[in-house]
């Protein structure tokens, strides 16, 4: 099977065994998502890029960033379920968008315009 669609399974079956449909609406789970991707902001917060790159050597900083992360696509997963959404579909299109959107001629090496 497939790891995505295995995922998307795990994070159904996790819902549903705890009678977790209710509160799941797309309002409330995109706002989980933003909780979630704060949270994980919170391990950059007052941080400048050297001092972030010597905690990177530390482990319990490391991990606390992947489980901050893996709760957002956890969610994330979670809305695209309830909104039939292949997440893996539209984030392809989404990078075709962006492609011409941004062109690599005209913003390599380029933040801005």
């Amino acid at each position: 099977m497939d790891k995505f669609l295995e995922l998307r399974e795990a994070v159904s079956d996790f819902i549903r065994e705890r009678e977790w449909e209710k509160f799941h609406n797309p309002k409330d789970i995109a706002i989980s998502i933003s909780i979630e991707a704060a949270e994980l902001l919170e391990n950059f917060q007052w941080r400048d890029k050297k001092e972030v790159e010597n905690m990177l050597d530390d482990e319990e900083y490391v991990n606390s960033i992947i489980e901050e992360m893996a709760d957002v696509m956890i969610y994330l997963i979670a809305l695209s379920n309830k909104l039939n959404v292949d997440l893996i579909d539209a984030s392809f299109k989404k990078i075709k968008k962006n492609e011409k959107k941004y062109p690599k001629e005209k913003f390599k090496g380029n933040a801005f315009l």
